[in-house]
């Protein structure tokens, strides 16, 4: 069973757990599967809408797919989100990426 076989195994076994849904989209993202990578990080904000990791990865995973404006929105959410709580590297880390993607 391949890792990303054991993670959605336990994503299907906890599926109100986000930390297992950001654990799948990040090994979406290490095999370059970028859709898939995109669904998982978007099941784990909206178990945990302040999950800013989760934007940020998704963010890069959108830019991966040319989806530039999508990325925009979730950077913007993400920065918003990481503010909320006092996380100020994630989102100076955000901002620098959404200032690469231009409008």
């Amino acid at each position: 069973m391949s890792r990303l076989e054991q993670l959605r195994k336990l994503a299907a076994a906890d599926p109100n757990d986000p930390f297992v849904h950001y654990g799948v989209g990040l090994e979406c993202v290490q095999l370059e599967q970028w859709t898939e990578a995109i669904a998982a990080f978007e099941r784990t904000l909206a178990l945990d809408a302040h999950y800013h990791a989760a934007h940020l990865q998704k963010a890069r995973a959108e830019i991966k797919l040319g989806q530039r404006a999508a990325a925009r929105e979730t950077l913007q959410a993400g920065i918003a989100a990481a503010t909320a709580r006092s996380e100020t590297h994630a989102a100076a880390e955000m901002t620098k990426i959404l200032d690469t993607i231009g409008p």
